[in-house]
């Protein structure tokens, strides 16, 4: 609009040089986070790369965000936020980069009033894909699908995209005048249909699935075809579908446990015959419980019955504690010491909440009691053909210096 100016002088390289000022403004104002940290990063590079006449998105750009993030903070390869961030990022350049001359091509060919559909488009692509490589690492740590993410994407980010942030944006220009309530107003209308657009695609039949995680192998293969299929740039790259689908396919043969018991035995709950869970406590440990049945992908439960039967014939109850039968096999669930005399003759598994005699460890096939749960945490069981199968906290974290007993 300056020609005088844009004939003249570089003024893409300085509005990349303001930008970069502003986005390591906005670090700082979001706390640094590690997806800030990696988008500051990414589109630090980018910046510099206009600055310096280069092509700024590439495989590289990522490396080295990754290589940034975990020089400052190693662990953070272990959480959500970082492989979540860092899936769909790789997932993102490894698609653009391989459309990036169709877009081109319908970019130029496209008249002006297709532009917006274009948009919508990138869109609806950027979606699937970043959901697509996010879905294992968001099964692995939440247990949940979002199955209707594109439909909310599709609302939602233009939303944010033209009316929340640029109206952000004017809010930070009047702050230092204080007249930033003029922009924030409209900014919070913008904010107010974005979670009405949530709140209504949530409130849809089936709009979350519980799932279970996949195993340690499921997720390396999972994990690895992603890559494979991501980095490389010939043909050859469609050789990771098979890692994929291998690991996609052991997560749906994966079986949730069928017993479970708590760090401090206040907790044990079974799967019964119907796939419903049984727990001991039913008023409190209320955060356990959840977190148990997105665990196994469950949303069924009860209590234990008082005395007798359950509805489905898998547990039997008397004052003492509970019996549980499931694939040919017994498991003695014992809340009283009196039961410790008659259950643990006979019975595969003995579960206690309270310390278990020696001559128990003796008669029956295998003793998890209160010093095992509070030595080793909370406690798996799988009642499998082979024989049983139990995990605890404590083996699956390993003897680690900077793991403390109890």
């Amino acid at each position: 609009m300056w020609p005088a100016v844009a004939l003249r002088y570089p003024i893409k390289k300085w509005a990349a040089a303001a930008a970069l000022a502003a986005a390591f403004f906005y670090l700082l104002l979001a706390g640094a986070p590690i997806p800030t940290q990696r988008a500051f990063l990414m589109i630090g590079l980018v910046l510099l790369a206009v600055m310096v006449d280069r092509i700024g998105i590439s495989m590289r750009l990522v490396a080295w965000a990754a290589i940034a993030v975990l020089a400052i903070a190693p662990d953070a390869v272990l959480g959500a936020s970082f492989q979540m961030s860092f899936a769909a990022v790789v997932a993102l350049v490894a698609v653009y980069e391989a459309l990036r001359a169709r877009f081109a091509v319908w970019r130029g060919g496209w008249m002006w009033w297709q532009r917006p559909l274009l948009y919508f488009v990138g869109v609806a692509l950027t979606t699937v894909v970043a959901t697509a490589a996010t879905l294992p690492f968001a099964v692995d740590h939440f247990n949940r699908l979002a199955v209707y993410g594109l439909a909310a994407n599709l609302a939602a980010v233009p939303i944010t995209a033209f009316w929340v942030m640029p109206w952000g944006l004017v809010a930070l220009l009047l702050l230092p005048a204080g007249l930033e309530s003029w922009a924030l107003q409209p900014m919070a209308w913008g904010l107010t249909a974005i979670i009405e657009v949530a709140e209504t695609i949530a409130g849809w039949d089936g709009a979350v699935r519980h799932v279970l995680a996949p195993g340690a192998l499921a997720m390396a293969a999972i994990v690895t075809g992603g890559l494979w299929l991501s980095l490389w740039q010939r043909r050859w790259r469609l050789l990771g579908l098979i890692p994929l689908v291998l690991g996609a396919g052991a997560t749906a043969l994966e079986r949730p446990p069928d017993i479970l018991a708590n760090a401090d035995a206040r907790m044990i709950a079974v799967r019964d015959n119907d796939g419903r869970w049984l727990f001991n406590e039913t008023r409190r440990e209320g955060f356990v419980r959840d977190g148990w049945l997105r665990l196994v992908a469950a949303e069924d439960w009860a209590g234990w019955p008082e005395t007798g039967l359950s509805a489905s014939g898998g547990v039997s109850c008397d004052s003492l504690g509970c019996a549980y039968r499931r694939g040919g096999y017994v498991a003695a669930l014992v809340v009283d010491a009196r039961a410790f005399g008659e259950d643990c003759h006979g019975a595969d598994l003995v579960v206690a909440m309270l310390p278990a005699p020696d001559f128990c460890r003796d008669a029956a096939g295998a003793v998890i009691d209160l010093f095992d749960l509070l030595d080793r945490g909370a406690h798996a069981v799988w009642l499998e053909d082979g024989g049983l199968r139990i995990e605890s906290v404590g083996e699956t974290r390993g003897d680690r210096p900077w793991v403390t007993g109890r």
